[in-house]
Formats: structure tokens, sequence, C-alpha cells
């Protein structure tokens, strides 16, 4: 019987539930900021992608000279905690270091690009004092994170996320003017993430008899409200969202 319901949850259900997107648009809408905002910097530049792991940001740089660093030393398999990525290919990175201190001369590149990194940094304020070194004066800095997260890539996880007055107050005290700072999504886009993820964590940490079809029922009634009310709202993302977009310039 629990075989049967499960096909009609495949059949049926599934397709219902995928047709509404909300709160899947995480890294879509990440990346579409990402082209945007690299298509601004002037052809030619010189771009380092800081943690860059298997350089999948190279494609939005196709105008720009491409410089990739990372530790690489995640590998995504031997740790089974939390969401694993799996092997990384490390093969196309330039520059293997710590982040926080990069074999270069200061001054050495127009911008840094670092895409969801610094939760998976020790102590992101000495990443940020390495990016400010290697920026030449005018250039810069395109950098993503997580405002709230679950574990990943354990055990290089050190921070589940970074508010907005995270870099309100590091970015200015160590010579960056910020110039955009956007939020990623809402309280509601969040909820609707973490709603979808609930089969996937019954399965692995609960009782997979609770993953049926009243769960799939549940789980597409409360997004579609939550889709509603994320509509109707206002500013809920100073309460949560999936992260921020922040685009800085080093001072002169």
């Amino acid at each position: 019987m629990y075989i049967f319901i499960r096909k009609i949850v495949k059949y049926f259900f599934h397709p219902i539930l995928n047709k509404e997107r909300f709160g899947t648009e995480n890294q879509s809408t990440r990346e579409k900021w990402l082209e945007q905002t690299l298509k601004k910097i002037p052809e030619g530049s010189k771009i380092l992608d800081a943690g860059s792991g298997n350089t999948n940001k190279k494609r939005f740089c196709s105008h720009l000279e491409y410089i990739s660093q990372d530790f690489a030393e995640y590998n995504g398999i031997e740790e089974k905690e939390g969401i694993q990525k799996g092997p990384v290919d490390y093969s196309d990175v330039n520059i293997i270091s710590d982040i926080s201190n990069i074999p270069v001369e200061g001054g050495s590149f127009d911008s840094v690009l670092c895409v969801e990194v610094i939760e998976h940094i020790p102590n992101p304020i000495l990443a940020i004092k390495e990016f400010q070194r290697i920026i030449r004066p005018g250039g810069h800095l395109i950098l993503t994170a997580p405002f709230n997260s679950l574990t990943h890539y354990a055990p290089y996880h050190y921070s589940t996320g970074f508010s907005k007055y995270y870099y309100e107050k590091h970015l200015p005290e160590n010579g960056f003017e910020i110039l955009e700072i956007t939020p990623n999504g809402d309280f509601f886009d969040f909820l609707s993430q973490e709603i979808r993820r609930i089969n996937d964590v019954v399965e692995t940490y609960g009782n997979k008899k609770y993953s049926g079809i009243f769960l799939s029922l549940l789980k597409y009634l409360i997004i579609k409200y939550l889709k509603r009310f994320s509509d109707e709202s206002k500013n809920s993302s100073e309460l949560l969202c999936f992260g921020y977009h922040v685009l800085a310039k080093k001072l002169d």
C-alpha cells in the first residue's frame, strides 16, 4: 500500500508542486544578478574569482581576464553531515591558496568576485582585508553570501550567514564603499525553499512513512499561501531572505 501511495505522489502531486516555482529561485536570481553586474565591468578588466570551486562563474566573465583561486581541499565525499556537493573538479583553478593569503602583489586585480564563500571561511574579516589589498584603488568587490543556511560543505561551514549590517559595518571599516546591497528573496521565499526540503530531510533523518501523499499536498497548499503572502508583503526580507548581493568599490 505504501509503495502504491508513493507512486500516486510521484505521478500526480509532484508535477503539481513543481509547477509552482516559488521558493526555488535562490540560485537563478543570484546568477541573474551576477551576470548583470559582471556585464558592467569594463571589457578586458582583470578579475579574481576567490573561492571559485569548479570555476562555474567563468561563463559570466567571457569579456574579462578571468583568474580563479581556491583552497581546493573540499572533496564532498568523506564527510556525510549536512548537504554535500560531491566531488569538485579543481583542475582549472589558477591559484591554490588560503583565501586570506593570496600570493599576488597588492592592486593586482580590477575586481574580486566572491560568491557564496565567506560562510566557509573561519575569519571572513581576514578575507575582506585581503580583497582590499589585492584590488586596485577604484576597483570593485562583487560579493554574495547566505543570510541563513543549512549545514553544507561540512566540515568547512563556519557561519550560517550574514545580515546586511555585517557588510555595512565591516566593508567601510576595511576600505570599501558599498554601492549596492540587495536582498535575494524574502521571508516567505525562504520558508518555501525549506518546506520543499521536508521530504528529503524526513527520508534522511526521520521516518520515511511521513513523506507520502498528504505531506506533498500540504506542502503544495502552504507554498501557494506563502506565495500570496509574499506578493502582498513589504520588506519581509529584513527579517529573513536567502542572502544579500553586494557591490562595493575600493576607496582611493
